[in-house]
This record gives structure tokens, C-alpha cells and sequence, in this order.
């Protein structure tokens, strides 16, 4: 197949261009505004420096190349860079609706659109199904729900195949670790630098932590199987974590004789985060396999080896 990945340079983006890259011909398209071109080190992925935004700049890419699969992450990520630009949040709605819209001109296979976990917002019922309580107000989270209402909209009404995937605490290699990044990279950077890693609250929030490899693979085979098509499904381990315990074991790994630093509850933090799996299971017959302390060493190393 030949295959799109929008915002391919980033995080879990440049996992999925690597994995896809093994079977398929890949072009990696990203504006680089938080991705790095970098991380992208195979040669045979094409890479595209472009922004979905440009529908014209864009045409002109499916146009050329005729893709068969078309994976759509591009996308403003990060707690504190979403909140600190909303419109721009608001503005990825116009990527979605590029992307759908010349997939459908060009007779795209199919499309896969990265959601997420935001849609659920406070979580009225715990663990969080598909088709249970919605609760999106964060610009982020409406974008990714509108995402997946268009989605499904293209496939009913125009027979273009899609699937969003509402995706849980990815992490592993590459993950920004910086203030605006996420909680995994944030705590193995300050632990490795001898630094207490620093939690909101009392560390009783719970998340659902999937490793790259095992979002990457299910992400695969929600692309390959019919029967996804038009769904919208969790990808998760099902297993809650708590911020807490994350924080003891990424100290143990390390190797280091540390304390959290509790300090004060940041705004409106989800109290519980975590889905249920058995739609996943059951449509692409896919179970995690790696536990959180195997991923978390991989992505320990990872840093330990100066990335």
C-alpha cells in the first residue's frame, strides 16, 4: 500500500511511519511545528514537508502520489500547548476536513484518524465505552469529537472507509519531555536528573499507560480489518494506573532514592481515565503485550542512551 501518515515526524506518528514502513511505501507529512524531522531515520520513508491546513499545498501531494491508506495525526498536542492556544486547537478541524475531502476526490482506501481519550472529558461512568457518556469541552477534546463525527459522516454518506481510534496514555521513545509534554517523559527526565518527580495532587488519578509498539500494532490492524470500518474504538490496555504508583516504579527503574513532590492540584484534572477494551478485542483481536515495567525500561533506556 502506499501510505500517508499526517504529522509523521511526531511522537507516535514516526513509530507508525516505521512500522509501516516494513511492508508499505511511506510518505511522512508534517509542518515540523512540534514534530522533528529527526525522527524519522529510515530512507525509504518519504518525507513532506507541508501542512494539512494548505488545502491547495495539499492537493497537489494526493494529486502526485495516489495514496491507498491515509493515517491523519497531525494535529496541536500537549496539555499546556492546547490550552495556551485554543484557536489553533479549533483550527485543526479545517486539517480533518481537508484530509477527508481529498481522500474521498482521490478514492483514498481508507482513512485513520487519530482521537483521543480527551472526548471523555470528567468520565461519567468508569471504564469508559464507545458508546457511553461524552463529556468534551477542552477545544482539544471537541476537535477530536468532531473529528470522529465527520468521520463516521464521509463514511455513511460517501462510502469512504474510516476509523477513529480514541487513543489512551501513549508513551515510550521520542516522547516530548519538556513542560509541554506528558507525564511519562516528564517524570523519567526529572528522575534522571536526580529530581523529585513532581505530582499534582496526591497521586490517586488513574490512567491507562499503552506502550508505543502496542498502540502502533493495533493501530495496524484496525487499518487491515473490515470490520472496523466506520467504528470508533479505545485503544488501551483496560488496566488503570495510578500517577502514583507510575511515579514509584520509574524511580525504581531508574535506580534512584527519591520522594514525589506533591504540590497543588492543577485545574480540573480528570480524576480517573481509563477504557473499556472489549470493542478493541473483539474487531482486531488485539491484547497489549507489554506490561508497564517492560515499557517503561525501554523508554528509560532510551533516555539513559542519550536518545
Amino acid at each position: 500500500m502506499k501510505c500517508l501518515v499526517t504529522g509523521g515526524a511526531g511522537f507516535v506518528g514516526s513509530h507508525l511511519c516505521e512500522a509501516l514502513a516494513k511492508d508499505h511505501e511511506v510518505f511522512c507529512l508534517d509542518n515540523l511545528s512540534t514534530g522533528k524531522k529527526e525522527n524519522i531515520q529510515n530512507p525509504e520513508i518519504k518525507f513532506i514537508k507541508a501542512d494539512v491546513l494548505d488545502k491547495n499545498g495539499l492537493e497537489r501531494i494526493f494529486d502526485k502520489n495516489g495514496f491507498d491508506w491515509v493515517f491523519h495525526y497531525a494535529a496541536i498536542v500537549g496539555v499546556k500547548r492546547t490550552l495556551r492556544n485554543p484557536i489553533g486547537v479549533l483550527e485543526d478541524v479545517h486539517g480533518i476536513e481537508n484530509v477527508l475531502d481529498l481522500s474521498r476526490k482521490y478514492s483514498v482506501e481508507k482513512v485513520l484518524f487519530a482521537s483521543s481519550s480527551e472526548v471523555y472529558g470528567q468520565p461519567v461512568e468508569i471504564p469508559e465505552r464507545e458508546d457511553g457518556h461524552l463529556n468534551a469541552k477542552m477545544p482539544y477534546a471537541v476537535t477530536k469529537l468532531f473529528g470522529e463525527n465527520l468521520l463516521k459522516a464521509y463514511y455513511e454518506k460517501y462510502g469512504l472507509k474510516t476509523t477513529s481510534l480514541r487513543f489512551f496514555n501513549v508513551y515510550g521513545p521520542r516522547q516530548d519531555s519538556s513542560d509541554y509534554g506528558f507525564v511519562v517523559g516528564i517524570f523519567i527526565k526529572q528522575v534522571l536528573n536526580n529530581e523529585r518527580p513532581t505530582i499534582f495532587g496526591n497521586g490517586s488519578q488513574t490512567r491507562d499507560f499503552v506502550y508505543i509498539n502496542d498502540n502502533i500494532e493495533a493501530t495496524i490492524k484496525a487499518m487491515e480489518s473490515e470490520k472496523t470500518d466506520g467504528e470508533v474504538i479505545n485503544i488501551g490496555t483496560g488496566m488503570p494506573v495510578s500517577i502514583l504508583h507510575l511515579a514509584k516504579i520509574i524511580i525504581e527503574l531508574c535506580g534512584k532514592d527519591l520522594k514525589p513532590d506533591y504540590i497543588g492540584n492543577r485545574r480540573e484534572d480528570i480524576k480517573h481515565r481509563f477504557p473499556d477494551v472489549s470493542k478493541m478485542m473483539e474487531l482486531i483481536e488485539f491484547t497489549p503485550r507489554y506490561s508497564l515495567e517492560e515499557g517503561l525500561k525501554k523508554t528509560i533506556s532510551w533516555y539513559q542512551n542519550g536518545r
